[in-house]
């Protein structure tokens, strides 16, 4: 039985705090490498419109479902990096023996990443989406929140792939092959959710669905990630 100090402890959520306030500051602490995944996200959206063509009606039809896509794949630049400095420092070890449960530590770190990577994307989509000849002075803030959404469930499905890969050199590769397969709903969905088509209705739901999924199981599955590297 525990004791009401030990349950007092492992209560705590200060260890959560304190890897969260990390992540933010190895987000900032190598200059603008946080912003490599803006620089990709706006690079592969440029670079569609001049392989296609400009017809506005092409444009339009594509849109959506290329920018998601550029997302999904601007989500995997920085993964690398939220889980493999903690590993090879030897913060990983100490994170995993406080009282915080491992998958609380995982997705406190996974949502400052995002916050300083993810959130960007969103932002700047907007203005991305005018390339694609879009209308979209109505629904600029509904948008924004569909990629906001999206790239979380984005995210932390990463997350999953880089806390398996936290003790890989060079492990970008496999974290690609175990996010992409995950990514495919989220994308979907969301690329429904901008669209004029019959199933646009019930595609935000549906988007929200997987996120809300990806919330709920990803942080265990990356917790028993980090203690299966850890070992």
């Amino acid at each position: 039985m525990f004791t009401g100090e030990s349950s007092a402890d492992m209560a705590s959520p200060a260890p959560i705090f304190s890897a969260f306030r990390q992540a933010l500051g190895e987000a900032w602490a190598g200059g603008a490498g946080a912003l490599l995944p803006v620089g990709f996200f706006a690079g592969a959206a440029v670079l569609v419109p001049l392989g296609v063509g400009t017809d506005p009606e092409t444009l339009r039809t594509i849109g959506p479902g290329i920018l998601w896509v550029s997302l999904a794949l601007s989500s995997l630049v920085t993964l690398e990096r939220i889980f493999q400095a903690d590993a090879e420092d030897g913060s990983l070890d100490l994170w995993l023996q406080t009282s915080a449960p491992a998958a609380s530590i995982a997705a406190a770190k996974t949502f400052a990443h995002w916050l300083t990577a993810g959130l960007p994307l969103a932002l700047l989509s907007p203005s991305l989406l005018l390339m694609f000849q879009a209308q979209i002075g109505d629904a600029l803030l509904e948008n924004m929140l569909y990629y906001a959404i999206g790239g979380l469930a984005f995210y932390f499905w990463g997350g999953v792939g880089a806390a398996l890969a936290a003790t890989v050199r060079r492990g970008g590769l496999l974290i690609s092959l175990i996010a992409l397969p995950l990514y495919v709903p989220t994308a979907i969905f969301g690329a429904l959710a901008m669209g004029d088509g019959p199933s646009s209705a019930a595609a935000p739901l549906f988007l929200a669905a997987s996120t809300l999924f990806a919330l709920a199981v990803a942080p265990f599955a990356m917790g028993a990630a980090l203690r299966l590297a850890a070992d």
